[in-house]
């Protein structure tokens, strides 16, 4: 008798499970089975947007451009990853027996208690990714946000990390960013200025302006640099302590104050090879003791 009731025990669990196997379990197969699909066709997706810059000669451009793809793509990659997968067990679950709406009404109310709490980083989120997309800079970019000038060394869609002139390490939410000017973008452009003394020539200080511009423009180690220029503009102001004349010149992202560096050493060695003195205000600073002092008082 004992055995003819575990007999049925046995046989009536096998029925059970093999129905459970035949029905629900074949639907989670197939649930499986679209979510792998799904995840391998957005992979392929994906990776077909990004065009390979080539190799390292390639231009800049291109290698920027496949640099803000390979991110986006990515973003894109994990973003649809993740909803894949929510969707998946999500569907799954009413085949083990579970009613998914309250979990569905507890995750709503979880979401929007978050999304009260957390309003700075879901800006910083959003900040970040129209940054991706709209290609504003990417890592290696020389940029200035506020007052930070720095150079990007890690972005993401919540932070942005630069290294100022100074080798300080600075992070800056992305909702905090509210407007970027990229230094590394087609060129970079300078104003050089000198000041001519009242009492030269200005006629030759234009000239040895013009020759200087000439030799630096036809030196090989200056002109991959040089975009435009330099070229003398003219007289920009007159002051009781002197002329002022100026050069503009239009130079590769991030080369303008090595340009402008050598340009006053030349600008210098120029005028002074010409004997024209420069002008502009000299500050002295009279250092005495009180003792001198009151015996000038008494003179």
């Amino acid at each position: 008798m004992g055995d003819a009731r575990v007999t049925m025990f046995m046989t009536d669990h096998l029925f059970k499970w093999t129905g459970f196997t035949l029905g629900h379990g074949a639907r989670l197969l197939a649930i499986l089975l679209i979510a792998f699909v799904l995840i391998r066709v957005l992979r392929i997706l994906t990776r077909r947007l990004i065009a390979p810059a080539g190799s390292e000669s390639a231009a800049r451009v291109a290698r920027m451009r496949e640099q803000q793809t390979r991110t986006l793509v990515g973003i894109l990659y994990s973003g649809g990853t993740a909803i894949i997968v929510i969707v998946a067990i999500l569907t799954a679950l009413p085949e083990f027996g579970f009613n998914i709406t309250p979990v569905a009404a507890a995750a709503g109310l979880v979401s929007l208690s978050i999304g009260f709490g957390a309003q700075h980083v879901v800006r910083d989120f959003i900040n970040g990714f129209f940054t991706v997309l709209e290609d504003q800079y990417v890592v290696g970019d020389t940029v200035r946000i506020g007052d930070v000038v720095g150079r990007v060394e890690h972005l993401t869609l919540r932070r942005t990390v630069l290294r100022d002139p100074q080798g300080a390490v600075v992070t800056i939410p992305n909702g905090e960013i509210t407007k970027v000017a990229n230094l590394s973008r087609d060129w970079g452009q300078l104003f050089l200025d000198a000041i001519v003394a009242t009492d030269q020539p200005l006629d030759e200080a234009l000239n040895a302006l013009e020759a200087v511009a000439g030799d630096f423009r036809a030196d090989p180690s200056w002109s991959p640099m040089l975009l435009d220029g330099p070229r003398v503009l003219g007289v920009e102001s007159l002051a009781p302590n002197g002329t002022t004349v100026r050069l503009q010149v239009r130079t590769a992202p991030t080369r303008q104050d090595d340009v402008a560096r050598e340009l006053r050493r030349r600008i210098q060695i120029e005028l002074a090879a010409r004997g024209i003195r420069l002008g502009g205000l000299q500050r002295m600073q009279l250092v005495a003791t009180e003792r001198e002092i009151r015996r000038v008082a008494g003179q």
